[in-house]
């Protein structure tokens, strides 16, 4: 199947032929549904931490902030800003030159609300000799759109998120990787008041990020008083999955084997490339003005104090068990901590023999640490909290998307639905053992947890694969905690009218 031409491409790609027959075998088989015993809630699975426990848990990160400790703040940013204007491009489609939909409505009749309207009206200026006001009432709304996303103009339909106006200041606009460098500074800044920042881009968007830390960097230093050390990678293309036709033979373009990124379950290798204790991690668009940005920045510390909390505790049971001096009362100790903290039970364990359940436990804690906040679901898009059952029998606490679970199953679909709270990706972890020595994050994968869809390529009909998710079956084998946070702290921005939010302004 596959010829000299192919496997100099997979060479140059840094793809082995065991990576292309795995991808082939899973198109062919598809990916099972993960076993979920519950949904997580706040009665079974997250924590709902009151305001005296808040002060304990505020005050951990602070005496951890105060240690030599790497602390950084981890981006993926590499998304495109096309789904953003999806209404913007279909009203440049449409056969109508009026704003008609409410969407549209909304966007001319609060235009100068835009923390980009200062930008879009000069290039009107300078591209049409008239201003946004003028083209408005002249009827030319289509002018003012492609001045916004095209590259005539600000060239946003281009664009990642990253580089966007989001918000209006005094001094002049932020865009969203701007409000990364201040919400680093307020939460993530170590001992030395180093903010350390990793953003993974697209090849071709790098440079501009890099000019924004070029120009910025400066300013956002004297501002919140931090030194930045800001560094970026983009995905790897030994991550890319293959394309496959309608009969799961690769799916070919001109003779050759066609390649689409793995999505952001490809970001493990990314984060597995950098060195650090403690990593914050968060999408690029779910940002706010500085004004805004209280309850972010206090649960972002609780969260972090509840991973220092728990992760101290793991420590002490790791050296406890490697001293050899441990008793059968201890032991017990460390399997309620197992069950009750960590969500990790199994029924074997009552048959264990202390040698056998010592190893048992060993073998639960001495993995990455991740604790995750949990926003209350009030229909926004994301993946949920359950409780899963693991090909060892034991439970433990994942986020799923809805492919991941059999929803014509009716007791999985009951599961499913009475869900209580979301997944917003607002996640802290920890990537080192006892020891200081790093974990290999790609040994953490459960590998049948990705996702295959239908694509379409020049007209002809395609099946691609996704790894596993990221906070889903790139770290299903990481300690999860879920601690419940405020839905103050969960404000993306999925369309450009979400920018017209009052979070956003």
């Amino acid at each position: 199947m596959l010829n000299s031409s192919d496997l100099t491409l997979l060479d140059q790609k840094g793809i082995s032929i065991s990576q292309i027959e795995e991808q082939l075998e899973h198109f062919k088989k598809g990916f099972p549904y993960l076993s979920i015993a519950a949904s997580a809630s706040v009665e079974k699975g997250i924590m709902h931490i009151s305001g005296d426990e808040q002060s304990q848990y505020l005050n951990e990160w602070e005496s951890y902030c105060e240690q030599n400790k790497q602390i950084l703040k981890f981006v993926p940013a590499s998304g495109a800003a096309s789904r953003m204007f999806k209404d913007l491009f279909e009203f440049m489609d449409a056969s109508y030159r009026e704003p008609q939909t409410p969407f549209e409505k909304k966007f001319f009749d609060e235009i100068d609300c835009f923390a980009f309207f200062d930008s879009l009206n000069k290039v009107c200026i300078e591209n049409e000799r008239k201003d946004i006001k003028q083209l408005i009432s002249e009827g030319y709304y289509k002018t003012i759109v492609a001045n916004l996303l095209h590259s005539k103009g600000l060239n946003y339909g281009s664009m990642p998120k990253g580089l966007l106006e989001f918000h209006r200041y005094q001094e002049g606009s932020r865009t969203a990787m701007e409000e990364h460098l201040a919400e680093g500074a307020m939460y993530a800044s170590n001992k030395m008041g180093t903010v350390n920042l990793h953003f993974t881009v697209s090849p071709e968007h790098r440079i501009l990020f890099h000019g924004v830390v070029k120009n910025k960097k400066a300013f956002y230093e004297k501002r919140f008083g931090v030194k930045y050390n800001v560094s970026f990678s983009e995905q790897k293309s030994a991550t890319d999955t293959l394309a496959v036709d309608e009969n799961n033979c690769p799916f070919r373009e001109n003779g050759q084997m066609v390649f689409r990124p793995g999505g952001h379950g490809a970001l493990i290798q990314n984060l597995n490339d950098l060195d650090a204790d403690v990593i914050f991690i968060k999408n690029i668009d779910n940002v706010v003005p500085d004004h805004f940005k209280q309850a972010t920045i206090q649960y972002k510390r609780l969260i972090a104090g509840v991973l220092v909390n728990i992760q101290r505790k793991m420590f002490n049971y790791l050296y406890l068990i490697e001293s050899g001096k441990y008793t059968h009362d201890q032991l017990m100790e460390m399997l309620y901590f197992l069950q009750t903290d960590l969500c990790i039970k199994n029924p074997e364990t009552k048959m264990l023999e202390d040698v056998e359940l010592v190893l048992y436990i060993k073998s639960k804690l001495n993995r990455p640490l991740r604790v995750c906040g949990m926003v209350k679901n009030e229909g926004e898009p994301g993946g949920g909290p359950f409780l899963t059952v693991n090909q060892d029998g034991a439970t433990s606490l994942q986020i799923l998307e809805n492919s991941q679970i059999d929803l014509k199953d009716p007791a999985k679909k009951e599961l499913f639905d009475k869900g209580t709270h979301f997944n917003p990706v607002d996640l802290v972890c920890a990537i080192k053992n006892h020891h200081g020595e790093k974990y290999q994050l790609p040994h953490y994968v459960d590998k049948n947890t990705g996702f295959i869809s239908g694509k379409s390529k020049n007209g002809k009909n395609l099946k691609a694969m996704e790894l596993p998710g990221l906070w889903n079956g790139a770290m299903s084998d990481w300690n999860t905690i879920f601690v419940e946070v405020p839905v103050e702290t969960f404000n993306p921005v999925k369309t450009v009218n979400d920018l017209l939010r009052p979070e956003h302004q």
